[in-house]
Protein backbone atom coordinates (compact mmCIF):
# COMPACT_ATOMS: atom_id res chain seq x y z
CA UNK A 1 0.00 0.00 0.00
CA UNK A 2 2.82 2.38 0.89
CA UNK A 3 4.56 1.63 -2.41
CA UNK A 4 1.31 2.38 -4.23
CA UNK A 5 0.91 5.65 -2.36
CA UNK A 6 4.47 6.68 -3.15
CA UNK A 7 3.95 5.83 -6.81
CA UNK A 8 0.75 7.87 -6.90
CA UNK A 9 2.42 10.83 -5.22
CA UNK A 10 5.31 10.65 -7.69
CA UNK A 11 2.83 10.58 -10.57
CA UNK A 12 1.02 13.62 -9.15
CA UNK A 13 4.23 15.60 -8.70
CA UNK A 14 5.38 14.86 -12.26
CA UNK A 15 2.01 16.02 -13.63
CA UNK A 16 2.02 19.20 -11.55
CA UNK A 17 5.61 20.09 -12.40
CA UNK A 18 4.76 19.89 -16.10
CA UNK A 19 1.38 21.60 -15.87
CA UNK A 20 0.48 24.19 -18.49
CA UNK A 21 -0.15 26.81 -15.82
CA UNK A 22 3.40 26.34 -14.53
CA UNK A 23 4.63 27.68 -17.88
CA UNK A 24 1.96 30.29 -18.50
CA UNK A 25 3.29 33.83 -18.04
CA UNK A 26 -0.09 35.26 -17.08
CA UNK A 27 -0.60 32.65 -14.35
CA UNK A 28 2.93 33.01 -13.04
CA UNK A 29 2.57 36.78 -12.89
CA UNK A 30 -0.49 36.40 -10.65
CA UNK A 31 1.50 34.05 -8.42
CA UNK A 32 4.34 36.60 -8.25
CA UNK A 33 2.22 39.53 -7.12
CA UNK A 34 0.53 37.32 -4.49
CA UNK A 35 3.81 36.07 -2.95
CA UNK A 36 3.54 32.66 -4.54
CA UNK A 37 7.30 32.16 -4.31
CA UNK A 38 7.08 32.17 -0.52
CA UNK A 39 4.05 29.87 -0.55
CA UNK A 40 1.53 32.48 0.54
CA UNK A 41 -0.71 31.75 -2.45
CA UNK A 42 -1.48 28.44 -4.18
CA UNK A 43 -3.88 27.05 -6.76
CA UNK A 44 -6.48 24.75 -5.28
CA UNK A 45 -9.31 22.39 -6.18
CA UNK A 46 -10.25 21.51 -9.72
CA UNK A 47 -7.15 22.74 -11.51
CA UNK A 48 -4.90 20.69 -9.19
CA UNK A 49 -7.17 17.65 -9.17
CA UNK A 50 -7.62 17.57 -12.94
CA UNK A 51 -3.95 18.22 -13.70
CA UNK A 52 -3.08 15.16 -11.63
CA UNK A 53 -5.76 12.99 -13.24
CA UNK A 54 -5.48 14.11 -16.86
CA UNK A 55 -1.80 15.02 -17.06
CA UNK A 56 0.04 18.30 -17.53
CA UNK A 57 -1.04 19.30 -21.03
CA UNK A 58 -4.09 21.46 -21.69
CA UNK A 59 -4.49 20.45 -25.33
CA UNK A 60 -7.35 21.61 -27.51
CA UNK A 61 -10.54 21.68 -25.51
CA UNK A 62 -8.55 20.83 -22.40
CA UNK A 63 -8.58 22.53 -19.06
CA UNK A 64 -10.18 25.93 -18.84
CA UNK A 65 -8.21 29.14 -18.51
CA UNK A 66 -9.75 29.88 -15.14
CA UNK A 67 -8.66 28.68 -11.75
CA UNK A 68 -9.24 28.87 -8.01
CA UNK A 69 -6.48 30.17 -5.79
CA UNK A 70 -6.12 30.28 -2.01
CA UNK A 71 -4.05 32.95 -0.33
CA UNK A 72 -2.90 34.12 3.08
CA UNK A 73 -3.33 37.69 1.86
CA UNK A 74 -6.47 39.54 2.91
CA UNK A 75 -8.90 40.30 0.06
CA UNK A 76 -8.20 44.05 0.20
CA UNK A 77 -4.49 43.34 -0.20
CA UNK A 78 -5.17 41.07 -3.18
CA UNK A 79 -7.20 43.83 -4.83
CA UNK A 80 -4.52 46.47 -4.18
CA UNK A 81 -1.69 44.31 -5.51
CA UNK A 82 -3.60 43.27 -8.62
CA UNK A 83 -4.52 46.83 -9.52
CA UNK A 84 -0.99 48.09 -8.93
CA UNK A 85 0.17 45.43 -11.37
CA UNK A 86 -2.32 46.67 -13.98
CA UNK A 87 -4.63 43.67 -13.71
CA UNK A 88 -8.42 43.85 -13.70
CA UNK A 89 -9.87 42.97 -10.32
CA UNK A 90 -13.47 42.54 -9.18
CA UNK A 91 -14.76 42.20 -5.63
CA UNK A 92 -17.05 39.31 -6.54
CA UNK A 93 -17.40 37.90 -3.02
CA UNK A 94 -15.21 40.07 -0.87
CA UNK A 95 -17.35 39.54 2.25
CA UNK A 96 -16.37 35.88 2.07
CA UNK A 97 -12.81 36.65 1.04
CA UNK A 98 -13.09 36.12 -2.70
CA UNK A 99 -11.96 38.50 -5.42
CA UNK A 100 -11.58 37.81 -9.15
CA UNK A 101 -8.27 38.73 -10.78
CA UNK A 102 -7.98 38.81 -14.57
CA UNK A 103 -4.59 38.85 -16.26
CA UNK A 104 -4.70 38.41 -20.03
CA UNK A 105 -6.81 35.32 -20.71
CA UNK A 106 -6.49 34.00 -17.17
CA UNK A 107 -9.36 34.40 -14.70
CA UNK A 108 -8.35 33.60 -11.12
CA UNK A 109 -10.76 33.51 -8.20
CA UNK A 110 -8.56 34.28 -5.22
CA UNK A 111 -9.97 33.42 -1.78
CA UNK A 112 -8.30 34.26 1.51
CA UNK A 113 -7.74 31.30 3.84
CA UNK A 114 -10.72 31.09 6.13
CA UNK A 115 -12.84 29.08 8.48
CA UNK A 116 -16.60 29.17 8.99
CA UNK A 117 -17.76 30.88 12.18
CA UNK A 118 -21.49 30.50 11.59
CA UNK A 119 -23.62 29.05 8.79
CA UNK A 120 -27.31 28.49 8.08
CA UNK A 121 -26.87 25.96 5.27
CA UNK A 122 -26.92 28.63 2.56
CA UNK A 123 -24.58 31.41 3.74
CA UNK A 124 -21.60 31.43 6.07
CA UNK A 125 -19.93 33.97 8.32
CA UNK A 126 -16.19 33.46 7.89
CA UNK A 127 -13.01 34.37 9.71
CA UNK A 128 -9.78 34.87 7.75
CA UNK A 129 -6.50 33.30 8.78
CA UNK A 130 -3.23 31.73 7.63
CA UNK A 131 -3.88 28.09 8.56
CA UNK A 132 -3.79 26.04 5.36
CA UNK A 133 -4.99 22.82 6.97
CA UNK A 134 -7.96 24.64 8.55
CA UNK A 135 -8.81 26.04 5.11
CA UNK A 136 -8.70 22.55 3.63
CA UNK A 137 -10.92 21.11 6.35
CA UNK A 138 -13.73 23.59 5.62
CA UNK A 139 -13.98 22.40 2.02
CA UNK A 140 -16.46 19.80 0.80
CA UNK A 141 -14.66 16.68 -0.47
CA UNK A 142 -11.16 15.37 0.08
CA UNK A 143 -10.36 15.47 -3.64
CA UNK A 144 -11.04 19.22 -3.61
CA UNK A 145 -8.58 19.80 -0.77
CA UNK A 146 -5.45 19.55 -2.93
CA UNK A 147 -3.19 22.60 -3.39
CA UNK A 148 -0.16 23.35 -5.56
CA UNK A 149 2.39 26.14 -5.47
CA UNK A 150 3.66 28.20 -8.37
CA UNK A 151 6.46 25.66 -8.97
CA UNK A 152 3.99 22.78 -9.00
CA UNK A 153 4.79 21.69 -5.44
CA UNK A 154 1.97 19.53 -4.10
CA UNK A 155 0.38 20.39 -0.77
CA UNK A 156 -1.96 17.64 0.41
CA UNK A 157 -2.89 18.36 4.04
CA UNK A 158 -5.72 15.79 4.10
CA UNK A 159 -3.91 12.93 2.30
CA UNK A 160 -6.48 13.24 -0.48
CA UNK A 161 -4.36 11.65 -3.22
CA UNK A 162 -5.37 8.16 -2.14
CA UNK A 163 -9.05 9.04 -2.64
CA UNK A 164 -8.34 10.76 -5.96
CA UNK A 165 -6.56 7.77 -7.46
CA UNK A 166 -9.08 5.33 -5.96
CA UNK A 167 -11.88 7.45 -7.47
CA UNK A 168 -13.56 7.90 -4.10
CA UNK A 169 -15.66 10.97 -3.40
CA UNK A 170 -15.72 11.45 0.37
CA UNK A 171 -16.80 14.36 2.50
CA UNK A 172 -14.07 15.95 4.59
CA UNK A 173 -14.68 15.04 8.22
CA UNK A 174 -18.30 14.60 9.32
CA UNK A 175 -20.64 14.50 6.28
CA UNK A 176 -23.54 15.87 8.31
CA UNK A 177 -21.47 18.86 9.40
CA UNK A 178 -20.41 19.57 5.82
CA UNK A 179 -24.07 19.47 4.74
CA UNK A 180 -25.20 21.67 7.60
CA UNK A 181 -22.70 24.25 6.37
CA UNK A 182 -24.02 24.14 2.81
CA UNK A 183 -26.91 21.95 1.70
CA UNK A 184 -26.03 22.47 -1.96
CA UNK A 185 -23.27 19.96 -1.27
CA UNK A 186 -25.91 17.25 -1.57
CA UNK A 187 -26.04 17.94 -5.31
CA UNK A 188 -22.27 18.42 -5.52
CA UNK A 189 -21.76 15.02 -3.87
CA UNK A 190 -23.70 13.30 -6.62
CA UNK A 191 -22.09 15.42 -9.35
CA UNK A 192 -18.56 14.54 -8.26
CA UNK A 193 -19.56 10.92 -7.73
CA UNK A 194 -20.59 10.83 -11.39
CA UNK A 195 -17.55 12.71 -12.68
CA UNK A 196 -14.80 11.39 -10.39
CA UNK A 197 -16.26 8.38 -8.57
CA UNK A 198 -17.40 5.99 -11.32
CA UNK A 199 -20.99 6.56 -10.08
CA UNK A 200 -20.26 4.53 -6.95
CA UNK A 201 -21.49 6.48 -3.93
CA UNK A 202 -19.51 6.57 -0.72
CA UNK A 203 -21.91 4.90 1.77
CA UNK A 204 -21.45 7.49 4.53
CA UNK A 205 -21.86 10.38 2.12
CA UNK A 206 -24.93 8.82 0.53
CA UNK A 207 -26.55 8.22 3.92
CA UNK A 208 -25.92 11.84 4.93
CA UNK A 209 -27.40 13.16 1.68
CA UNK A 210 -30.45 11.00 2.25
CA UNK A 211 -30.84 12.46 5.75
CA UNK A 212 -30.72 16.00 4.37
CA UNK A 213 -32.97 15.38 1.34
CA UNK A 214 -35.93 16.97 3.09
CA UNK A 215 -34.02 20.20 3.76
CA UNK A 216 -33.29 21.30 0.21
CA UNK A 217 -36.38 23.35 -0.61
CA UNK A 218 -34.88 26.63 0.56
CA UNK A 219 -31.90 26.39 -1.79
CA UNK A 220 -31.95 28.98 -4.61
CA UNK A 221 -33.40 27.37 -7.74
CA UNK A 222 -30.69 28.83 -9.96
CA UNK A 223 -27.95 27.20 -7.87
CA UNK A 224 -29.70 23.82 -7.89
CA UNK A 225 -30.29 24.19 -11.63
CA UNK A 226 -26.62 25.01 -12.25
CA UNK A 227 -25.59 21.82 -10.44
CA UNK A 228 -28.16 19.73 -12.33
CA UNK A 229 -27.03 21.11 -15.67
CA UNK A 230 -23.46 20.12 -14.82
CA UNK A 231 -24.68 16.63 -13.89
CA UNK A 232 -26.69 16.29 -17.10
CA UNK A 233 -23.61 17.23 -19.14
CA UNK A 234 -21.48 14.34 -17.82
CA UNK A 235 -20.88 11.19 -19.89
CA UNK A 236 -22.49 8.67 -17.49
CA UNK A 237 -25.18 9.70 -15.00
CA UNK A 238 -28.05 7.20 -15.14
CA UNK A 239 -26.84 5.30 -12.08
CA UNK A 240 -26.23 8.61 -10.30
CA UNK A 241 -29.75 9.86 -11.01
CA UNK A 242 -31.07 6.54 -9.72
CA UNK A 243 -29.04 7.03 -6.53
CA UNK A 244 -30.39 10.57 -6.18
CA UNK A 245 -33.90 9.18 -6.52
CA UNK A 246 -33.17 6.48 -3.93
CA UNK A 247 -31.92 9.23 -1.60
CA UNK A 248 -35.15 11.23 -2.20
CA UNK A 249 -33.18 14.11 -3.73
CA UNK A 250 -34.96 13.57 -7.07
CA UNK A 251 -38.27 11.94 -7.86
CA UNK A 252 -37.81 9.99 -11.09
CA UNK A 253 -39.82 6.92 -11.99
CA UNK A 254 -38.22 3.64 -13.07
CA UNK A 255 -39.22 3.95 -16.78
CA UNK A 256 -37.55 7.36 -16.92
CA UNK A 257 -34.36 6.05 -15.35
CA UNK A 258 -34.34 3.04 -17.67
CA UNK A 259 -34.72 5.33 -20.69
CA UNK A 260 -31.88 7.56 -19.50
CA UNK A 261 -29.67 4.48 -19.13
CA UNK A 262 -30.63 3.26 -22.60
CA UNK A 263 -29.86 6.71 -24.01
CA UNK A 264 -26.33 6.51 -22.63
CA UNK A 265 -25.89 3.19 -24.43
CA UNK A 266 -27.24 4.65 -27.67
CA UNK A 267 -25.01 7.71 -27.94
CA UNK A 268 -21.33 8.50 -27.63
CA UNK A 269 -21.97 12.20 -27.05
CA UNK A 270 -24.78 12.79 -24.55
CA UNK A 271 -26.14 16.33 -24.30
CA UNK A 272 -27.97 18.25 -21.60
CA UNK A 273 -30.92 19.12 -23.83
CA UNK A 274 -31.35 15.53 -25.06
CA UNK A 275 -31.48 14.30 -21.47
CA UNK A 276 -33.95 17.06 -20.64
CA UNK A 277 -36.09 15.90 -23.58
CA UNK A 278 -36.22 12.45 -21.97
CA UNK A 279 -37.04 13.92 -18.56
CA UNK A 280 -39.81 16.05 -20.13
CA UNK A 281 -41.24 12.88 -21.65
CA UNK A 282 -41.88 11.50 -18.16
CA UNK A 283 -42.18 14.54 -15.90
CA UNK A 284 -43.93 17.91 -15.81
CA UNK A 285 -41.83 20.21 -17.97
CA UNK A 286 -43.05 23.45 -16.39
CA UNK A 287 -42.47 22.13 -12.87
CA UNK A 288 -38.92 21.11 -13.78
CA UNK A 289 -38.28 24.44 -15.49
CA UNK A 290 -39.29 26.27 -12.32
CA UNK A 291 -37.52 23.91 -9.93
CA UNK A 292 -34.20 24.17 -11.76
CA UNK A 293 -34.67 27.69 -13.19
CA UNK A 294 -33.97 26.43 -16.70
CA UNK A 295 -33.47 29.01 -19.44
CA UNK A 296 -36.10 29.43 -22.16
CA UNK A 297 -33.56 28.56 -24.85
CA UNK A 298 -32.63 25.30 -23.13
CA UNK A 299 -36.27 24.32 -22.57
CA UNK A 300 -37.22 25.15 -26.16
CA UNK A 301 -34.30 23.14 -27.53
CA UNK A 302 -35.23 20.15 -25.36
CA UNK A 303 -38.88 20.45 -26.41
CA UNK A 304 -37.87 20.45 -30.09
CA UNK A 305 -35.65 17.40 -29.58
CA UNK A 306 -38.55 15.61 -27.92
CA UNK A 307 -40.90 16.54 -30.76
CA UNK A 308 -38.37 15.32 -33.33
CA UNK A 309 -37.94 12.03 -31.45
CA UNK A 310 -41.73 11.51 -31.32
CA UNK A 311 -42.00 12.15 -35.08
CA UNK A 312 -39.31 9.51 -35.65
CA UNK A 313 -41.09 7.04 -33.40
CA UNK A 314 -44.36 7.73 -35.23
CA UNK A 315 -42.74 7.09 -38.62
CA UNK A 316 -42.89 10.70 -39.83
CA UNK A 317 -39.25 10.65 -40.85
CA UNK A 318 -39.56 13.06 -43.76
CA UNK A 319 -41.52 15.47 -41.58
CA UNK A 320 -38.82 15.27 -38.92
CA UNK A 321 -36.15 15.86 -41.55
CA UNK A 322 -37.97 18.88 -42.96
CA UNK A 323 -39.04 20.48 -39.68
CA UNK A 324 -36.11 19.60 -37.45
CA UNK A 325 -33.27 18.43 -39.66
CA UNK A 326 -30.57 20.08 -37.56
CA UNK A 327 -31.71 18.07 -34.52
CA UNK A 328 -31.89 14.70 -36.25
CA UNK A 329 -28.70 13.18 -34.86
CA UNK A 330 -29.35 14.57 -31.38
CA UNK A 331 -32.92 13.25 -31.34
CA UNK A 332 -32.13 9.85 -32.88
CA UNK A 333 -30.74 8.18 -29.70
CA UNK A 334 -33.52 9.84 -27.70
CA UNK A 335 -36.12 8.18 -29.94
CA UNK A 336 -34.25 4.86 -29.79
CA UNK A 337 -34.16 4.96 -25.99
CA UNK A 338 -37.78 6.01 -25.50
CA UNK A 339 -39.16 3.48 -27.99
CA UNK A 340 -36.80 0.65 -27.06
CA UNK A 341 -35.27 0.09 -30.50
CA UNK A 342 -33.01 -2.88 -30.95
CA UNK A 343 -29.62 -2.51 -32.63
CA UNK A 344 -30.99 -3.41 -36.07
CA UNK A 345 -33.69 -0.75 -35.93
CA UNK A 346 -31.22 1.82 -34.67
CA UNK A 347 -28.78 1.08 -37.50
CA UNK A 348 -31.60 1.24 -40.05
CA UNK A 349 -32.51 4.71 -38.82
CA UNK A 350 -28.90 5.83 -38.89
CA UNK A 351 -28.73 4.77 -42.55
CA UNK A 352 -31.83 6.83 -43.32
CA UNK A 353 -30.39 9.98 -41.75
CA UNK A 354 -27.05 9.45 -43.47
CA UNK A 355 -28.77 9.36 -46.85
CA UNK A 356 -31.58 11.91 -46.52
CA UNK A 357 -31.19 15.26 -48.28
CA UNK A 358 -33.95 17.84 -47.80
CA UNK A 359 -34.60 20.16 -50.78
CA UNK A 360 -36.34 23.53 -50.55
CA UNK A 361 -40.12 23.47 -50.79
CA UNK A 362 -40.75 24.41 -54.44
CA UNK A 363 -44.10 26.25 -53.96
CA UNK A 364 -44.81 29.57 -52.25
CA UNK A 365 -47.68 31.92 -51.52
CA UNK A 366 -47.37 33.78 -54.84
CA UNK A 367 -47.99 30.52 -56.67
CA UNK A 368 -51.26 30.10 -54.80
CA UNK A 369 -52.35 33.69 -55.51
CA UNK A 370 -51.77 33.10 -59.22
CA UNK A 371 -53.80 29.90 -58.98
CA UNK A 372 -56.81 31.86 -57.69
CA UNK A 373 -56.47 31.85 -53.90
CA UNK A 374 -57.19 35.02 -51.95
CA UNK A 375 -54.98 36.46 -49.25
CA UNK A 376 -56.01 35.17 -45.84
CA UNK A 377 -56.23 32.07 -43.64
CA UNK A 378 -57.41 29.81 -46.46
CA UNK A 379 -54.28 30.52 -48.47
CA UNK A 380 -52.06 29.58 -45.51
CA UNK A 381 -54.09 26.44 -44.87
CA UNK A 382 -53.81 25.34 -48.49
CA UNK A 383 -50.09 26.02 -48.53
CA UNK A 384 -49.62 23.83 -45.45
CA UNK A 385 -51.72 21.06 -46.98
CA UNK A 386 -49.78 20.98 -50.24
CA UNK A 387 -46.55 21.15 -48.26
CA UNK A 388 -47.69 18.11 -46.28
CA UNK A 389 -48.34 16.21 -49.53
CA UNK A 390 -44.82 17.05 -50.68
CA UNK A 391 -43.32 15.86 -47.38
CA UNK A 392 -45.37 12.62 -47.43
CA UNK A 393 -44.08 11.92 -50.94
CA UNK A 394 -40.55 11.89 -49.61
CA UNK A 395 -39.94 15.23 -51.37
CA UNK A 396 -40.44 13.51 -54.74
CA UNK A 397 -43.31 15.65 -56.03
CA UNK A 398 -41.90 18.49 -58.14
CA UNK A 399 -43.22 22.02 -58.62
CA UNK A 400 -45.45 21.19 -61.60
CA UNK A 401 -46.99 18.18 -59.87
CA UNK A 402 -47.72 20.23 -56.77
CA UNK A 403 -49.29 23.11 -58.73
CA UNK A 404 -51.47 20.62 -60.56
CA UNK A 405 -52.92 19.50 -57.22
CA UNK A 406 -53.83 22.99 -56.00
CA UNK A 407 -57.39 22.81 -57.33
CA UNK A 408 -58.21 20.32 -54.55
CA UNK A 409 -57.85 23.11 -51.98
CA UNK A 410 -59.22 26.07 -53.94
CA UNK A 411 -62.81 25.69 -52.69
Amino acid sequence: VQDGQLKGRHQAIIALRGAWWRKDRNVQRIFQILDGESGRSRVVGGIVRDTIIHGPSRGDGGMARDMDMASELLPEEVVARARRAGMSCYETGIAHGTVTVINGDIVAEVTTLRRDVKTDGRRALVEFGTDWEADARRRDFTINGLYAGMDGDLFDPLSALEDLFARRVRFIGDPDQRLREDRLRVFRFFRFTASHGDEICDPEGFAACRRFSGELDNLPAERVGAEMEKILALPKIAATLAAMTKASVLDLQVPCLETLAAYEDMTGIPTVTARLAILFNYTDMEALRKKWRLSNSMVNEARSIGETARMMIGGDLFGAAYRHGRLAWVALPVAAAIDGWDEGRHEEMKDFWNQIRVPSFPVNGDDLLQAGFRQGPELGKALRQIEREWINSGFRLDREQLLARLHRYLD
